[in-house]
């Protein structure tokens, strides 16, 4: 087993001093925050990216630095592990410890002592391949992360400006690359091409859906929706907006999937005419939030909820009209986020799994089906297929020519879907194909359920975790006595229900709300955030006033 460097990376780390008053966390979202006070996270999160390829035995670890949804000045880093998905939860706490060493001494004793605990062998090659969106702190953080990737001497890729779902992509094609469980060419392209393919022979035969409006939140999504256009060709026609990644400040800016949904609105820069659908990426295209305008140009919201019931019910019909549905179970994973009417249209008709808050708790959940169907209310989520689902769909032959046909698109519905990851593109093209398949409109996807008034407050706390809960996020255990306040004033609403959870990234506690109507869900959401104020012992004058 090689040693440690010790002198290269205590040299390189003391170039990238830790700030004294900032304590970081590695949450939901790897660390997030500042940008501009990130700069000795990425160098510790270069080494520690090396150090859990070498713990994996060469496998290719991914970083992508983004925040995401969150405003432009925000940066952050999240790591990537072989398969596309999230780094495995045991390292988080690896990646907290050394990320809040006081200085560079100490960050090579807690490195040494995460080499021995971990019995990570040192003479293991790591490799590494990163990306980062278009903030414009980017630029500095990949130096402080190619910093510690050189102290200790991994082997690394440049993916450059990209989105997540692209890194995550890419992880997962450099990882199984020759192999029989090959997820595709390990390039940009490779990921256009298999994606664009899928989509255009999904959609042949049916009649051509009207152009797609999308909002690339300023961001980094707009490069890749650019990219699609030319794939596409005249099968499927994109008209982009809010696609400016140069001005300052514009990233996110009253745009993106998740001003519309917090807002419940469209951005301001956006008009659709009587019967027009349109869709909203994030910063980084992860999610995605679809909307249309109604005949009357009366806008509505169709989010991560109402994506979950088009793909998930499409799929069940695919596979029961492919002679697969012994075989083959399909079920969603839903969070306490979930509308309540979402969750009742589902539930008569597959199986309904809840899990906490967050894409690992969710993605994890999915594996465990033959097809996993999840999408969170804010518009993250994908569709996962077992590899013996994908097996038995891929040997499957049929001498029914309509049986024969099914196959066909199950297939094609699995190369249009990206599995490692929420994928706002991917999701926008496996919508699409949906709709053009079901011959419908938003109006007609809409009605499939009627989602109950909802609201969602954020109240700051001194110490998110005096607040813990149980049953999948939806019970709160402590503070002791708060849960049965809660459940008190629940009773008053018709149709009411309400959940509180701790921000896993933030000082603050949401308050969810549901009842049926409006006013009512905007009421006792506050009543909710009044209660969880008063708790925690908060100003006064800072108190939620909104129907209190």
């Amino acid at each position: 087993m090689s040693m440690l460097d010790v002198k290269a990376i205590q040299e390189r780390s003391d170039r990238h001093p830790k700030p004294s008053d900032i304590k970081f966390q590695y949450g939901t979202a790897g660390f997030r925050t500042l940008g501009k006070t990130l700069d000795s996270v990425l160098f510790r999160v270069g080494v520690l990216a090396a150090l859990r390829s070498k713990k994996l035995d060469g496998k290719t670890i991914g970083v992508m630095v983004t925040a995401s949804h969150n405003p432009e000045p925000d940066n952050g880093v999240k790591l990537v592990d072989p398969r596309g998905e999230m780094l495995e939860s045991s390292w988080e706490a690896h990646a907290t410890i050394l990320a809040n060493a006081p200085d560079s001494v100490a960050f090579v004793a807690a490195v040494d002592e995460l080499v021995q605990t971990s019995k990570i062998d040192l003479s293991i090659p790591a490799r590494v391949v990163f990306a980062r969106d278009t903030r414009p702190t980017g630029p500095q953080l990949i130096a402080a992360l190619k910093d510690g990737l050189e102290a200790i001497k991994a082997e690394y890729r440049d993916a450059g400006i990209t989105t997540t779902p692209v890194l995550h992509y890419l992880v997962r094609t450099i990882n199984t690359k020759g192999t029989q469980d090959s997820y595709g060419e390990d390039t940009e392209e490779g990921y256009l091409t298999k994606i664009s393919d899928a989509f255009k022979k999904l959609l042949a035969g049916k009649a051509t859906p009207p152009p797609l409006l999308i909002d690339c939140a300023n961001g980094v999504g707009a490069l890749m929706a650019e990219k699609f256009k030319a794939y596409l060709g005249d099968a499927f026609s994109i008209n982009l907006v809010n696609a400016d990644i140069h001005t300052v400040g514009a990233l996110n800016n009253s745009c993106g999937a998740d001003f519309v949904k917090v807002n419940q609105k469209l951005p301001p820069s956006i008009t659709l005419q009587p019967g027009q659908r349109a869709c909203s990426l994030d910063g980084d295209a992860d999610r995605l939030i679809y909307y249309y305008a109604d005949e009357h140009g009366q806008f509505h919201m169709l989010d991560g909820d109402k994506i979950t019931t088009l793909v998930a019910s499409f799929i069940v019909e695919l596979v029961k009209a492919a002679g697969l549905d012994e075989q083959i179970k399909v079920g969603v994973i839903q969070t306490a986020y979930a509308n309540g009417s979402s969750t009742k249209y589902l539930s008569g008709r597959l199986p309904v799994k809840c899990v906490p808050t967050g894409v690992k708790h969710l993605h994890h959940a999915a594996e465990q089906y033959d097809v996993g169907v999840y999408f969170e209310a804010n518009g993250h989520g994908t569709v996962t297929f077992s590899p013996a689902a994908q097996e038995l769909i891929s040997s499957c032959k049929s001498s029914n020519l309509s049986q024969s046909a099914t196959l066909t698109q199950l297939k094609n519905v699995i190369d249009v879907i990206n599995q490692t990851v929420g994928d706002a593109l991917s999701d926008a093209f496996l919508v699409e194909s949906v709709l053009a398949h079901k011959s419908y409109s938003g109006v007609e996807w809409d009605s499939l359920y009627c989602d109950l008034p909802n609201r969602l407050v954020k109240v700051v706390v001194s110490d998110r975790n005096a607040f813990v809960t149980e049953d999948a996020e939806r019970r709160l255990v402590s503070p002791l006595g708060l849960q049965a306040k809660v459940d008190e004033l629940v009773r008053r609403y018709e149709g009411g229900r309400s959940f509180v959870r701790p921000s896993g990234t933030e000082d603050v506690v949401r308050v969810y709300a549901e009842a049926v109507t409006r006013a009512e869900a905007d009421e006792l959401a506050f009543r909710v955030a009044g209660l969880v104020y008063d708790e925690a012992g908060g100003d006064q004058s800072r108190r939620p006033k909104e129907f209190l």
